[in-house]
């Protein structure tokens, strides 16, 4: 059983822009979390996690191998290690804070708690605000509560994981050519059928890469050679960041695969599956 752990893919508003598998793949083999929230509904990593489990163990009911595929290294993280059990926030604090500008927040949070604000960007005003309702909430820095994660997994099952890095010109070049197809096969009206939901843009979904861009491009604020510009660097600049995230934090054990992915190599990554 196909098991997504990718943010994006568990939308079904963006079958096309998040490169969600075709009808036809999804048809092929048993599968669940693939588009099975709509837009109106924020997925974190934790709903996603406990969804997760929820799979795992419905694949071993059925004697099926589960097999969690896709990029949003947060997702397995929790899934595998846990997650820090920080009680529910204010909601008064909550809605304090999240309207506060970004500058503003950063400085309560460096005041509050320069754990925390030490390792954040100044400008990263989602992990911002989450940190700052944190300590203001609960008397206590996100950095405490991680230090005891619960929920995990991976001392529960036998992990066979494969890490691919294939070379970065490569999966770039992949990155710009996507792109380009999400644009004529129906990008462009899934961004309009969400825009007609009236979402605050704070929403996960319309954080996913390509809305942003799509939406200046529909409201005239860009022409359509900008957006799909802007959008190939938002791409590429996210698989770096992947790249990188699993490159660095995966474990040293896991498996890696760094050639190209192409059909005259994949049969080698499927004898690399059957032996792990």
């Amino acid at each position: 059983m196909i098991i997504n752990a990718d943010s994006a893919q568990v939308y079904s508003d963006l079958p096309v822009l998040s490169a969600q598998p075709t009808p036809d793949e999804q048809a092929s083999v048993p599968h669940r979390l693939f588009a099975y929230l709509d837009g109106q509904t924020a997925c974190s990593a934790a709903c996603w996690a406990a969804d997760a489990k929820a799979a795992v163990a419905e694949a071993h009911d059925a004697g099926l191998l589960p097999v969690i595929v896709g990029g949003t290294g947060l997702y397995l993280r929790t899934l595998l290690d846990g997650i820090a059990p920080i009680p529910e926030i204010d909601a008064d604090i909550r809605t304090e804070i999240r309207s506060l500008p970004v500058e503003v927040a950063y400085a309560r949070l460096q005041a509050a708690d320069h754990v925390m604000a030490f390792a954040l960007a100044p400008t990263d005003s989602s992990r911002i605000a989450r940190a700052l309702e944190v300590i203001e909430s609960t008397g206590r820095s996100m950095a405490d509560w991680r230090k005891n994660k619960t929920g995990g997994i991976a001392g529960d099952v036998a992990l066979h994981p494969l890490v691919l890095l294939p070379p970065r010109d490569w999966l770039y070049a992949r990155c710009d050519a996507r792109f380009d197809a999400m644009m004529d096969d129906g990008a462009v009206a899934e961004v309009e059928a969400l825009l007609v939901q009236g979402l605050p843009g704070d929403a996960p979904i319309m954080r996913a890469i390509g809305v942003p861009e799509i939406s200046a491009m529909l409201s005239g604020q860009i022409k359509r050679e900008e957006a799909i510009a802007l959008g190939k660097i938002a791409t590429r600049q996210y698989a770096k960041r992947q790249f990188t995230w699993f490159r660095n934090q995966s474990p040293a054990l896991w498996s890696r695969w760094e050639e190209e992915i192409n059909d005259s190599n994949i049969d080698k990554i499927e004898i690399i599956f059957q032996s792990l």
